[in-house]
């Protein structure tokens, strides 16, 4: 009897404590998300010779979203990882000499020098 009554009591508290949780991460990663959107926009426009270090993918659930990622080395020997369309992560390969524009964290274009 005493078990039963402690369980129709904690459960609702359990529940209402995962939801403020889970409703909590959502608000963190929207503001988190807004707050890179406005430093980006706010970091110069930025173009440097780089060579095309590395690429990857990565696929989430059952083949329904992939995400491309480029990774960049510049001539200090920085690298730096953008995330890029699909077509473009086509259009690259490893390798490849050009001119990175980026502004942040946000990928811009890739000019390759022949």
């Amino acid at each position: 009897m005493f078990f039963e009554d402690m369980m129709f009591s904690f459960v609702p508290i359990f529940i209402g404590l995962v939801s403020i949780l889970v409703f909590g991460v959502i608000i963190f990663s929207i503001i988190s998300n807004i707050s890179q959107g406005i430093k980006n926009k706010n970091s110069p426009l930025l173009t440097v010779p780089a060579e095309v270090a590395a690429k990857r993918i990565h696929v989430q659930g059952d083949h329904s979203r992939t995400t491309y990622y480029v990774t960049f080395e510049v001539q200090s020997g920085d690298r730096m990882e953008f995330i890029v369309d699909g077509k473009e992560y086509g259009m690259l390969v490893e390798r490849d000499l050009g001119l990175l524009s980026f502004q942040g964290t946000r990928y811009i274009s890739f000019e390759r020098q022949n």
